[in-house]
């Protein structure tokens, strides 16, 4: 355990008690969340992130120890571990390193060594393959091994299966692998082909003759030429100069041999018929590990600004869900997201319909006073936004839209939790309230959906749906928990996302409150069937009361801090009235004056922990969130044809992907900003961009027939440029 402690600390590169706090604090059973927000002392203010990477690190280690320790047994069993073997094994860094060194001893299916074996060949093969001595003529040696009883017929078929029991040692070798491998990382190729002699048009024409350095492709080229191959579209093969490949192999295996020829031909033959093809499936899943990472990793890191989007509370809110066949469905909800009425129009059936669809809006939106409508980015979606630019030119006022990425939403409306929520409306209006929902607070309306479903990332379907599930409910999880949730007004959905919560003491949570009525104190919480004092530990902080006269309750701050709270507060010559007055602005000044270290002392607590009380005091009840940039609301439509190069434009990022960023620009068909037209160069746009950015861009082209439009976000003006 200590040896892992000090790895992971080499690793993140940091202190090893911090690392060891962590780990203590995680096998505890407590959760990342509560960890990063409440333990900052003991682990050095890690973030979420951070956290995360330590903990799927800490369990791979553990893995790869368990492991360890499985293969020792098994060769221990065999009685062949010796020294040598025992020593490799406790180096070994990886799990590919454990699996070669076992190789050897590990049981096969019937091979043909198995048989050279069985027929007796095992000793020739170690006499023709022994280290000095005196010269030995294999056809000599092998005379004595012709035995046609055992189906040795000739010297040649002693030989033959004196070199197969030799070729399968030397691919077992695992020095031999782990210098191949390093060497194909090095300098082997990935190349792709079309399938076929006379290759159709398709998405993988680039891909028809392909060739790139292993250790240079890209995620996203592996992820397209994974799915070309599968689709079957391309043949694909892992490309190593076979002479430099037989030189490694060769210099491990002949040097001192008694015949150095006949070693030469079985180390040959271990390369090109053991070794190449497996190492060509080792590279391949290698690859494409690494590129899974990454696009997990990028829908993670597509997902949290998604999920944090500014909320646009308090306003009444028309959502439209647009179609053609069905029509367009609608939900007004509002400003807390109840269903006020829903309707269905068909603005795509004529020109008597339209009319009718606008007129019957126009009705719901003088009736309810709406002043935002959300429009899904769906089927239909170009007509739903022209109509609704035609009522608000119509009504006037201070009606604005805004178009909502819908993805995940018809497979809501169809769940079990939309039945359940919504049992009075049919599939398609509960789609038109979870868009509407959705402008209102994404985060809320959001978790309710499978993160996969969400849409924000590259092939998210062909990943390896445990790790990706697994990353991002990790991600909804720390979005829920940086937000916190009004214990009196979440819903189950949101609630089982909370830090300690699960989906039964979610559950509990609402039964508990619509027996009882709403929670007026935190402590409360701990009344809930099946919610224990750890359970309670871990959600309180993140859970906030609105109704409760203890203003602390209203906070992110911990009951284990409460305390600390009013201690501060009587230092600095403050008390609780005063912060529920809103009469604590020096707050902050006067702590700073007093010293932080000092004063956190006197409050018992560490400096971290005071921090985050201070903003806590000074903001009670505060959403991170409404200090982001709010989002675009429109009132007139653009068309494709009214763009022209180097017009400017404001626009919100809608995706960020390995080679640019997707940018909402008001004109139903988003643009495509490339890497290279970024204000500086970068290795992967996300450092410079995030879903949900507010960014300003200039047209480079637009291609009306493919639906394509190129942006920049290079100021064409500047002399730079």
């Amino acid at each position: 355990m200590d040896a892992i402690i000090q790895r992971l600390a080499q690793e993140l590169e940091r202190p090893v008690h911090q690392v060891e706090n962590v780990v203590h604090l995680i096998d505890e059973g407590n959760t990342i969340p509560f960890i990063a927000r409440y333990r900052k002392e003991l682990h050095g203010s890690m973030d979420d992130q951070l956290l995360r990477q330590l903990a799927e690190r800490l369990q791979y280690l553990r893995n790869l120890e368990a492991r360890k320790e499985e293969v020792r047994s098994a060769i221990e069993g065999q009685g062949k571990l010796n020294c040598r073997l025992k020593s490799a094994l406790a180096a070994a860094e990886t799990l590919a390193e454990v699996e070669d060194l076992y190789r050897p001893y590990k049981p096969k299916r019937r091979t043909r060594a198995t048989i050279a074996r069985e027929k007796g060949l095992a000793p020739l093969a170690e006499l023709l393959s022994a280290r000095g001595g005196a010269p030995v003529v294999p056809e000599e040696a092998a005379q004595a091994y012709v035995d046609p009883e055992k189906g040795v017929e000739t010297i040649q078929d002693a030989l033959q299966g004196a070199s197969d029991i030799l070729a399968e040692q030397i691919s077992d070798d695992a020095v031999v692998r782990k210098k191949l491998r390093q060497q194909y990382l090095k300098r082997a190729m990935l190349v792709s082909k079309a399938a076929d002699a006379e290759p159709k048009d398709s998405v993988y024409r680039l891909y028809y003759g392909f060739k790139c350095p292993v250790g240079k492709v890209q995620g996203y080229q592996t992820l397209a030429i994974n799915r070309g191959e599968r689709e079957g579209f391309l043949k694909v093969s892992v490309e190593l100069d076979p002479e430099s490949a037989h030189v490694t192999v060769r210099r491990a295996a002949v040097p001192g041999r008694a015949c150095m020829d006949f070693v030469r031909a079985a180390a040959d033959d271990a390369y090109d018929r053991l070794i190449q093809p497996s190492m060509e499936r080792e590279i391949r899943s290698y690859l494409t590990d690494q590129a899974d990472e990454g696009a997990i990793h990028m829908f993670a890191l597509n997902l949290k600004p998604l999920l944090m989007q500014p909320p646009v509370k308090g306003k009444v809110t028309m959502g439209l869900d647009p179609g053609y066949r069905m029509g367009c469905k609608v939900a007004v909800v509002d400003g807390t997201g109840r269903v006020l009425d829903t309707a269905v129009v068909y603005p795509t059936h004529g020109k008597r319909q339209k009319e009718e669809a606008v007129e019957t809006l126009s009705k719901l939106v003088r009736k309810y006073g709406v002043e935002h409508i959300a429009i899904g980015n769906g089927t239909a979606s170009r007509e739903t936004e022209q109509m609704t630019v035609e009522l608000i030119h119509r009504l006037g006022g201070n009606l604005r839209y805004m178009i909502v990425n819908e993805a995940g939403a018809s497979v809501y409306s169809a769940s079990q939790l939309a039945a359940e929520e919504f049992p009075q409306f049919d599939v398609n209006l509960r789609s038109a309230v979870s868009i509407a929902r959705r402008l209102q607070d994404p985060l809320a309306e959001l978790v309710k959906i499978d993160p996969k479903a969400i849409g924000v990332g590259q092939y998210q379907h062909d990943m390896p749906q445990a790790r990706l599930g697994e990353a991002l409910d990790g991600v909804v999880e720390d979005c829920v928990n940086a937000v916190g949730v009004d214990v009196n007004t979440a819903s189950p959905s949101l609630l089982r996302r909370v830090s300690g919560l699960n989906a039964a003491t979610a559950k509990n949570l609402v039964l508990y409150r619509e027996e009882h009525g709403a929670f007026t104190a935190r402590k409360q919480i701990l009344n809930v069937p099946k919610l224990g004092p750890k359970a309670f530990e871990q959600c309180a902080g993140f859970l906030r009361v609105p109704e409760s006269p203890a203003v602390l309750d209203h906070t992110g701050v911990h009951p284990e801090s409460y305390a600390a709270a009013q201690k501060l507060l009587e230092e600095c010559g403050y008390t609780l009235e005063d912060v529920s007055a809103g009469k604590i602005a020096d707050l902050k000044v006067k702590a700073e004056a007093l010293g932080l270290e000092a004063l956190a002392e006197t409050c018992g607590v560490g400096v971290p922990t005071l921090t985050d009380i201070i903003k806590e005091l000074l903001k009670p009840g505060r959403d991170p969130r409404d200090e982001l940039p709010p989002p675009i609301l429109r009132t007139d439509v653009m068309e494709l044809k009214d763009l022209k190069p180097g017009m400017e434009l404001q626009g919100t990022v809608r995706n960020v992907i390995d080679f640019g960023a997707f940018v909402d620009i008001g004109v139903h068909q988003d643009g495509l900003v490339h890497i290279s037209r970024l204000p500086r160069r970068v290795k992967h746009p996300s450092e410079l961009l995030s879903v949900g950015d507010i960014v300003t861009v200039w047209v480079v082209e637009v291609d009306e027939k493919r639906g394509r439009i190129g942006l920049t976000m290079q100021d064409p003006n500047s002399k730079q440029n």
